[in-house]
C-alpha cells in the first residue's frame, strides 16, 4: 500500500536540513576516541569536517540514488467506512528502516520509536504503533462525504494543510480525491526524520441517489413536436463520487410518448432531459404522473426516485362546433316584444381564453332580419325585438356565425317562419312570480300549502272573445280565479312539494278564446332540496365477526348509509357511539371500521356498541345502528394446571383403581380449542388418568416397604390444530400402615444360649435383643419385655424396654447355678393395633460349659412358662431403680473370693466389665429408634454385630 516518494522530494528535503543532520552526526564521539574537550580531537573533528563537506559537493548530485530508501513522504489509500484496526502500513517497512530488514544488526541499536507530530483531525481517524510504526484505523469511523464536502478538486485535511499539495504527489491523485495527512517523526536521533503520510480515501457507494423534492412538474404544450427535450431542473444528487454517483435516469411509465436522456457537462454533473416522442393532445389527455428513478454506477446500484408531473399546456387547436347545421322556428305574427325565438349554442374544446365563443350574424342576413330580431353575441339568443307588421316577409334565413379566437367560424342557419294571425290570440300578462331566475321559479320543499308561485292577468287584446283559462300539466299546483276580480288568476301549491320525489315541474298556463285561438305561458318550477332527510344505514343491527390474535388496524367492515338529500345536506359522515371502546376506529369519510390493537377472546368475546351517520345539513340529522362483534378463538392459550406441583399422600396397601387424587386443569379457549386430555408420561403401568374428571387411580396396591414415593409427570394437551400442551408434576407420598411386626435379628435362633459366670456383678450388662420394623414412625417404635421366665432365680434378669438390653439385677449365689429361659416379646406402636414377635432368650449360669449335650437336651425340651401379659412400656425419661442393701453382700463376697485367687484376673475382669458396658450403652443410644430405608430391602447379613459368648447347639 505505501510507496515511496521521488527524488525531487528527497532534494528539497536535503536542502533544507541534510546538511545540519549530517553535521550532527558527524560530531558525534566514537568508542575508543579521546574526550571531547582533548585539542587533538576538535583540530581532528574540524578537519574532518572540511572534508565532509567538500565530498557532499562533489557527491550531492549524485545522492538521490543513496537516499531512496530514506524517502520521507509516504502515501496510501483505504476505502471509508472500515471498522477499527484495519491495517493501513508500516512505516517501518515501507521506509525501509533496519527493525524492518530483517537482519540483526553487528552493533545493538537504540529501539526506533513513531510519533504523530500532532493530533489534528487527521489524527483522530488512525492509531500509530509507537514501537512497530504500524497504522491502523480507529475506533472513529471515516465517512468520506462528511468529511471531504468539497468537489472539484482534492480535498486535503489533516495537520499540515498548507504544505501537503505538493505537485510530485497530488499529480497523480484524481480529482475526486480526499486526502489525510500526517507528519510522524522517527526517533532517536539517529534515525530522525519528519514524514508526510497521505492517506486517500477511496469512495464507497454507502449513498443512494436522492431528488431535492418528492415532486417534480413539467408543463409540455400539447403542440410540442417530437424530440423536443425538457430539463428537469431538480436532479437527483448522490454525495458519492465517480460511478458512484449518479449514472442514469429511467421512468417507471413513459405512457409511450416520453423518454430520458442525460447529458453531463465538463464538470462532470449529468441533468436529465425529459424527450418527448408522440404526438400530445390535452383534450384527450391533460396530464401524465409517472415515477422518475435515478441509479448510480455501484455494485450493487442504489436507486432513489420522485413523483414526475408531466402537465400539457393548452394551446388554441379547436374551433367552435354547432352540433346541427339548421334550426327551424315557427312564430305567430302577433308575438308580442321579448318574445324568445330561439337559442343557437357552439362547443370549444379548448380552455380559457382559447374556448371562447362569440355570436354574430352573417353578411348575408338582410339588415330587415336583423333590426327584427335581436341576438345576444355572448348566449346566442334570439328574440323578437320590433312589433311583425302585415308586410314583413312570412321567412327569415337567420346565418348566424360562432367565432373563436384564431378560428374560421363555425355556421348555423335559423329558417323563422311567421304565421300570419288574422285575428289576435289572447294574452297571458304575468304580474307576479315568485323567485324567478332566467324563465325559472324556485321553490323550497318545505314550504307550506297554497304558497303563491305566479299572479296572472288574462285579456283578450281585441275586447271581443270571452277568455277561458287553464292548467296544463302535472304536479301538486292548481290555477283558481281570484275573486272577487275577473279574469284575475293565481298560480299556487295544492300540496308540500318534495324534491326526493321529483326536482323540476314544467307547467302551462293556457288562455283560449271562443274562437278557439289559444296561447300558453310555460312555467319551470324547480324544487329546492332542505335537509329533511336523515342518513339511513343499510342495516339497523351490523353483526360483525374476526379471530382473535388480528393484525393491528385490522379491517373489520364499511359502514353505508344513504341520504336522500343533495349537495351537502346528502354528505354523509360516520362516528363512534360513545360507548364504543377507543380502541375501534372508524373513518369518518370511507366509514371504514377497524380495529387498532389485537383482541383476545378469552379477555372479552362480545362487543355491542353504536354508531352514528350525521349529514351535513343545518342543522344537522342523524341516525343510529348497532354493531356487535364477535371475537373467534384460536388455539392461543395452553391447558394451565391449578397447580404446578401436585402432592398427594395415599396410605399403603390403597385399593387397586382407587381415587388417590383430582388433577385439576384449565384451558381459556373455546369449543374444541379447549377440550382437555390428560395422560401419564412416566409410571403409565401403574397409574392411570380419568381424562373427563381428571382423577388419578392407582392400577395395583401400593406398598410403602416396596417403594414409599412416586414422581409422576402428567400431560394436557387440548384439541387445537396444531394442538397446545403442558406439564405438571405429581408426587405420591405413601403414609405407612402398621402392616410389618418387629423382626428379632439378634438373638438368630430359640436354641442358641449364653454362659454367664456367676462373678458377673449387678447391673452388669448380659447379652441384648435387636430387632428391626419395616415400617416407619409409630409403626417403627419397638418396645421390648419379658413376658415369660424360667430358672432357679428367673427374677435375677431385666430387660430394658427400649434398647432391648439385657442385665443381671441381683447377684448370682450357688444355688442360682443352671439354665435360665426368658421369653421376651418384641412389639411396636402401631395404630390402630400394634404387632409383636416373640423370641427366647437362654442363658446358663456356671463357671463352665462342661457339658453341652446336657445344654442341649435341656434347651429342647419344651418350656414350661408362664406367660405375663404386660404390655411394655417406654420412658421417655430413664428410670432408676434403688437396690437393697442386701443385694450388695452376695457381690462383696464373691469379689473377695475372687480377689483371693488372682488379683490380676479381678483387674482384668474389671476392665473388660467397663469396656463391655460403654459399648453396650453406646449402642442403646443408636438403637432407640430404627430407620428402615422406604425403597429399600434390610439386608441381614449387613448389619454389624459385635461377637458374644453364644454357643449354638
Amino acid at each position: 500500500m505505501g510507496t515511496v516518494s521521488g527524488c525531487r522530494g528527497e532534494e528539497r528535503r536535503r536542502a533544507g536540513g541534510g546538511a545540519g543532520a549530517l553535521l550532527g552526526r558527524s560530531r558525534r564521539r566514537r568508542p575508543g576516541m579521546g574526550p571531547p574537550g582533548s585539542r587533538g580531537s576538535t583540530s581532528s573533528a574540524r578537519g574532518s569536517l572540511q572534508h565532509l563537506l567538500l565530498f557532499l559537493l562533489f557527491v550531492g548530485p549524485f545522492n538521490c540514488f543513496a537516499s531512496y530508501s530514506r524517502a520521507t513522504e509516504l502515501f496510501y489509500s483505504l476505502n471509508e467506512g472500515l471498522p477499527a484496526g484495519v491495517l493501513i502500513g508500516s512505516l517501518a517497512r515501507d521506509l525501509r528502516l533496519p527493525m524492518a530488514s530483517g537482519q540483526r544488526p553487528t552493533v545493538p541499536q537504540p529501539p526506533l520509536s513513531f510519533t504523530l507530530a500532532s493530533r489534528g483531525l487527521g489524527g483522530q481517524y488512525v492509531r500509530l504503533d509507537n514501537r512497530s510504526g504500524e497504522l491502523h484505523t480507529s475506533a472513529l469511523e471515516i465517512d468520506r462525504e462528511a468529511l471531504c464536502v468539497e468537489s472539484g478538486g482534492a480535498t486535503v485535511f489533516g495537520e499540515a494543510e498548507s504544505t501537503s499539495s505538493s505537485s510530485s504527489s497530488s499529480s497523480s491523485l484524481s480529482s475526486e480525491s480526499c486526502l489525510l495527512l500526517l507528519d510522524v517523526l522517527v526517533l532517536p536521533q539517529e534515525y530522525f526524520r519528519l514524514v508526510k503520510v497521505k492517506i486517500a480515501i477511496r469512495d464507497v457507494n454507502d449513498n443512494a441517489p436522492r431528488f431535492p423534492v418528492p415532486h417534480i412538474h413539467l408543463s409540455v404544450p400539447e403542440n410540442a413536436p417530437v424530440n423536443t427535450r425538457l430539463a428537469i431542473e431538480h436532479p437527483a444528487l448522490d454525495p458519492d463520487v465517480g460511478t458512484n454517483g449518479v449514472q442514469t435516469y429511467r421512468l417507471r411509465d413513459n405512457y409511450g410518448v416520453f423518454t430520458l436522456d442525460v447529458e453531463e457537462n465538463e464538470s462532470g454533473e449529468r441533468t436529465p432531459y425529459l424527450i418527448v416522442m408522440g404526438a400530445l393532445d390535452r383534450e384527450t389527455r391533460e396530464e401524465y404522473v409517472t415515477v422518475i428513478i435515478a441509479e448510480d454506477g455501484g455494485t450493487p446500484p442504489l436507486v432513489g426516485s420522485a413523483t414526475l408531473t408531466v402537465g400539457i399546456s393548452d394551446i388554441n387547436d379547436n374551433c367552435p362546433q354547432f352540433s346541427d347545421s339548421q334550426l327551424n322556428v315557427t312564430l305567430y305574427g302577433n308575438s308580442s316584444l321579448g318574445t324568445h325565438v330561439a337559442t343557437v349554442h357552439a362547443e370549444d374544446l379548448d380552455l380559457g381564453s382559447n374556448a371562447e365563443i362569440t355570436y354574430s350574424y352573417s353578411q348575408k342576413v338582410p339588415q330587415l332580419s336583423r333590426d327584427l330580431f335581436h341576438l345576444d353575441e355572448t348566449t346566442g339568443a334570439i328574440t323578437l325585438s320590433s312589433k311583425i307588421d302585415g308586410d314583413a316577409p312570412r321567412l327569415h334565413r337567420l346565418i348566424i356565425l360562432g367565432n373563436g379566437p384564431g378560428c374560421i367560424p363555425a355556421v348555423i342557419t335559423v329558417l323563422v317562419t311567421i304565421i300570419k294571425v288574422m285575428m289576435r290570440p289572447p294574452e297571458v300578462v304575468p304580474r307576479f312570480i315568485a323567485n324567478e331566475v332566467e324563465g325559472v321559479v324556485y321553490l323550497k320543499e318545505l314550504e307550506p300549502i297554497n304558497t303563491p308561485i305566479a299572479f296572472f292577468t288574462i285579456k283578450d287584446p281585441d275586447e271581443k272573445y270571452k277568455v277561458n283559462c287553464y292548467l296544463d300539466g302535472d304536479g301538486p299546483f292548481r290555477l283558481s280565479p281570484y275573486k272577487p276580480y275577473n279574469n284575475e288568476y293565481l298560480l299556487e301549491t295544492t300540496k308540500p312539494l318534495d324534491y326526493e320525489t321529483q326536482q323540476l315541474y314544467e307547467i302551462s298556463v293556457v288562455a283560449w278564446n271562443s274562437e278557439g285561438f289559444n296561447v300558453n305561458k310555460i312555467i319551470k318550477i324547480q324544487v329546492l332540496d332542505d335537509n329533511d332527510n336523515s342518513p339511513v344505514f343499510s342495516q339497523q343491527l351490523i353483526e360483525l365477526s374476526i379471530e382473535e390474535n388480528n393484525v393491528p388496524n385490522a379491517f373489520l367492515t364499511k359502514l353505508h348509509a344513504t341520504d336522500a338529500d343533495s349537495g351537502e345536506r346528502g354528505e354523509v359522515s360516520y362516528f363512534l357511539g360513545p360507548d364504543a371502546p377507543s380502541y375501534f376506529s372508524l373513518d369518518k369519510t370511507t366509514g371504514v371500521l377497524t380495529v387498532a390493537t389485537q383482541l383476545d377472546r378469552e379477555e372479552k368475546e362480545k362487543y355491542r356498541y353504536t354508531v352514528k351517520a350525521v349529514d351535513s345539513g343545518f342543522p344537522p340529522r342523524e341516525s343510529i345502528a348497532t354493531v356487535t362483534i364477535t371475537v373467534l378463538d384460536k388455539n392461543d392459550n395452553s391447558p394451565r394446571f391449578i397447580n404446578k406441583d401436585f402432592s398427594f399422600f395415599v396410605p399403603e396397601n390403597f385399593p387397586g383403581f382407587g381415587e388417590i387424587g383430582v388433577i385439576s386443569v384449565t384451558d381459556a379457549d373455546a369449543g374444541q380449542n379447549g377440550w382437555v386430555a390428560l395422560s401419564v408420561l412416566n409410571g403409565s403401568d401403574i397409574f392411570v388418568i380419568d381424562t373427563g374428571k381428571g382423577v388419578l387411580r392407582a392400577k395395583v396396591s401400593l406398598d410403602r416397604e416396596q417403594q414409599s414415593s412416586y414422581v409422576l409427570w402428567i400431560e394436557a394437551v387440548d384439541g387445537g390444530d396444531p394442538a397446545l400442551s403442558s406439564t405438571a408434576k405429581i408426587t405420591i407420598l405413601l403414609l405407612d400402615i402398621n402392616d410389618n411386626p418387629p423382626l428379632v435379628l439378634f438373638p438368630q435362633s430359640n436354641m442358641s444360649y449364653l454362659l454367664v459366670l456367676p462373678s458377673t456383678l449387678p447391673g452388669s450388662p448380659i447379652t441384648e435383643v435387636y430387632a428391626v420394623d419395616k415400617d416407619t414412625g409409630m409403626n417403627a417404635v419397638i418396645a421390648y419385655s419379658i413376658i415369660g421366665r424360667r430358672g432357679p432365680r428367673p427374677e435375677s434378669f431385666r430387660i430394658d424396654p427400649k434398647t432391648g438390653n439385657i442385665t443381671l439385677e441381683e447377684s448370682l449365689m450357688q444355688n442360682d447355678y443352671g439354665l435360665y429361659r426368658l421369653l421376651v416379646k418384641v412389639s411396636d406402636h402401631g395404630y390402630p393395633e400394634p404387632l409383636h414377635s416373640t423370641v427366647m432368650v437362654n442363658l446358663f449360669v456356671n463357671d463352665t460349659v462342661s457339658n453341652e449335650s446336657y445344654i442341649e437336651s435341656l434347651l429342647r425340651k419344651e418350656p414350661d412358662i408362664n406367660i405375663e401379659e404386660k404390655q411394655p412400656q417406654i420412658s421417655i425419661e430413664p428410670t432408676h431403680q434403688k437396690m437393697e442393701s442386701a443385694s450388695c453382700m452376695p457381690t462383696l463376697v464373691a469379689l473377695s473370693i475372687i480377689s483371693l485367687g488372682s488379683i490380676a484376673l479381678v483387674t482384668g475382669m474389671g476392665i473388660y466389665i467397663c469396656l463391655r458396658k460403654g459399648k453396650k450403652h453406646h449402642r442403646a443410644d443408636e438403637n432407640m429408634e430404627v430407620q428402615i430405608p422406604l425403597n429399600g430391602r434390610i439386608n441381614l447379613h449387613m448389619l454389624e454385630k459385635k461377637p458374644m459368648e453364644i454357643s449354638n447347639i
